[in-house]
């Protein structure tokens, strides 16, 4: 957890539940509260003007949504959608801006976070520029393997579909297939049950 769900309680927040599919908040919308996920998966996602579907991260329990935007006065630039049946504690952003200004040791704790979100940013945009397509999905791989603390030799379930791979990466979902079968011929990757364990 990024802050403890006592303290977010204790700071008047309440628990909220999104069905599958059901948006929690929209792309140009404003941000008036602190969400964080207790259970289910949450995707931040675009569109292009053709409508294809650009996922800019896929979240999951104990991750927070959308914190850094309540530092400053600009709109959502995606939106946040429940992908399985979700519950998240939500706090509205004045509460949450006390929370933090009263407890240095939870808003530190949001500053690394913050700064691993970067890095994350900066590692794909790197290697979304790449031109071979295993190059972005082993980065992609190394990102979530490596958030998950997973640094020993047991390979890793790797918590994506292939379209979800492709909207990470803005490849194609064959290419992705091609990409991650030529993967699994070099060793790189295991593939059991349609899971990609890496």
């Amino acid at each position: 957890m990024i802050i403890d769900e006592n303290l977010l309680l204790d700071n008047g927040a309440v628990y909220e539940e999104y069905s599958a599919r059901e948006t929690i908040y929209e792309n140009g919308g404003t941000p008036y509260y602190y969400f964080q996920i207790i259970s289910g998966t949450v995707e931040l996602n675009n569109y292009h003007e053709d409508g294809k579907e650009f996922t800019l991260n896929i979240l999951s329990e104990g991750q927070s949504i959308g914190e850094s935007l309540l530092f400053g006065n600009k709109k959502y630039p995606m939106n946040a959608v429940a992908k399985t049946d979700t519950r998240v504690l939500k706090l509205e952003k004045s509460s949450f801006l006390q929370l933090l200004s009263k407890n240095q040791e939870v808003m530190f704790k949001l500053f690394e976070h913050l700064s691993d979100r970067l890095f994350y940013k900066y590692i794909m945009l790197f290697n979304n520029s790449a031109i071979d397509p295993q190059a972005k999905i082993k980065a992609l791989m190394d990102y979530y393997k490596e958030y998950h603390c997973r640094k020993d030799k047991d390979r890793y379930r790797v918590p994506l579909t292939r379209q979800q791979i492709a909207n990470q990466t803005g490849l194609r979902v064959e290419t992705v297939i091609r990409a991650v079968k030529k993967m699994e011929k070099d060793k790189l990757v295991d593939i059991k049950d349609r899971q990609i364990y890496y």
